[in-house]
């Protein structure tokens, strides 16, 4: 639905009407005028002038009229309000914390039958998770080396998504930071109320940087209420191709063989959570699945309707309309100058006896 924000502006629509009635015309002085001995051409060809414009001219002041309605309208306002998203008394307050490593590159699962890395497929399902999740707020965290916060928490479920999708392999270095990507969720969730607090982390590794261990900051979530749940990305078997891409050379691989389960259990136990393992695409889909049942959606007491400005929508149309108009009238009264200035000089040679 499209509202105007400040309705009453409108009533300034017939303000340029209004003044031309009040107020008094230019006056016309005859002082001054030029005498031209060419001035019959002049006058034929301003006649003829404005003989043209008079087709055009009912056209172009319609476009005046227009762009000052256009004008009035942005002042106006606009915006659309976008359907309504019900919130609950209860609604969850859910960090995702995804693991953007080095070791995300390896290609060990497929997307549609295509072999791909562990972030396309976790960008992929995680996509359709965050669009089910209407009612919450959610946020997200993109860790490596370092910990950061890419998205607070947030109702803006297009843009969430377009940060994750924007993310990629190594912005936050190339190695895994487990314990501080917890202790920044942690962080951001510290104030919120204790049976609302969700923590989804998904890794392939184990911890090998931060600041904090996994273990001291699930105990630190855990005093604090966070309840978190562990996802262990990573097939158990890859064939690494061999020589030219052949299979003469292949070697069979556990690319999950960093993956430190124990330490992901423990963190998910003592908050509270569980540890999921996902091997492909579809065990991660499951994953999620089990997760909205776990984290489930309440009634709906309030209502929350998205909001986006319009007004630049019709402010660019009054501009363009009006460099239209501006170029329009430039080249026409060029080109009447033109002919102004060829039928004097034709006459003066007529008068003169000399050639054109």
């Amino acid at each position: 639905m499209i509202i105007l924000k400040w309705m009453p502006l409108l009533l300034i629509l017939p303000l340029p009407w209004i003044l031309r009635a009040l107020l008094p015309r230019a006056a016309q002085s005859d002082s001054g005028l030029l005498r031209v001995p060419f001035f019959n051409n002049v006058n034929e060809v301003a006649n003829h002038k404005e003989r043209n414009q008079n087709n055009n001219r009912r056209s172009y002041r319609f476009l005046l009229v227009f762009i000052w309605f256009l004008l009035v309208v942005s002042a106006a306002g606009p915006q659309y309000i976008g359907d309504p998203i019900h919130i609950t008394s209860k609604a969850r307050d859910l960090m995702l914390a995804v693991d953007v490593s080095e070791s995300m590159r390896v290609t060990d699962m497929q997307l549609k039958g295509d072999p791909v890395d562990r972030l396309v497929v976790v960008k992929s399902v995680l996509a359709d998770f965050i669009r089910q999740r209407t009612s919450d707020r959610l946020g997200l965290i993109l860790f490596g080396s370092r910990a950061y916060l890419q998205t607070p928490l947030t109702f803006d479920r297009k843009t969430l998504l377009q940060l994750l999708n924007e993310s990629s392999i190594g912005i936050a270095g190339k190695s895994t930071a487990i314990g501080d990507a917890i202790g920044l969720a942690l962080k951001r969730l510290q104030d919120r109320p204790n049976d609302s607090k969700v923590l989804i982390l998904l890794t392939d590794g184990q911890n090998r940087a931060g600041e904090i261990d996994p273990i001291t900051a699930a105990n630190l979530a855990a005093q604090k209420g966070l309840k978190i749940y562990t996802v262990g990305v990573g097939a158990d078997e890859y064939i690494a191709p061999g020589i030219f891409g052949t299979r003469f050379g292949a070697r069979r691989l556990n690319p999950a063989a960093d993956l430190d389960e124990d330490a992901l259990k423990q963190v998910a136990s003592i908050t509270g959570g569980r540890y999921f393992r996902a091997k492909s695409a579809e065990s991660l889909k499951n994953i999620y699945a089990l997760l909205d049942e776990l984290e489930p959606v309440d009634a709906t007491p309030e209502t929350f309707r998205p909001v986006k400005a319009l007004f630049h929508y019709p402010l660019a149309l009054a501009l363009l309309l009006t460099i239209a108009i501006s170029l329009f009238t430039i080249t026409r009264n060029y080109g009447a100058h033109l002919k102004v200035r060829r039928s004097g000089q034709e006459n003066l040679a007529r008068s003169t006896g000399a050639k054109p």
